[in-house]
């Protein structure tokens, strides 16, 4: 599995129609609007890092009113729920 979070800068007055466009990609679980330096979070995860291709600079990077992406790899996920899952197996 290959994961990966896609910082997205689009046209203004493109926001909202570039995260409808996005979230459609196969591949794309979610698409966040957000503050800051970026316009939207895209959350990528392919079965093979090969499929990331077909979905970022393919796909996200070519929607209309997309201008820029910065790619951030994922190397391992943390979340409170594995963080109880280990509590509750008596694990230290």
């Amino acid at each position: 599995m290959a994961d990966a979070v896609v910082l997205i800068n689009t046209e203004a007055d493109r926001i909202s129609e570039a995260a409808q466009r996005i979230v459609e990609i196969p591949g794309v679980s979610a698409v966040y609007s957000v503050a800051g330096e970026v316009d939207l979070v895209a959350i990528v995860s392919t079965p093979n890092f090969d499929d990331l291709t077909t979905v970022i600079p393919d796909g996200i990077a070519k929607v209309d009113g997309v201008v820029g992406t910065q790619t951030l790899m994922a190397f391992r996920q943390y979340s409170a729920k594995d963080e109880a899952a280990a509590y509750d197996l008596g694990a230290d």
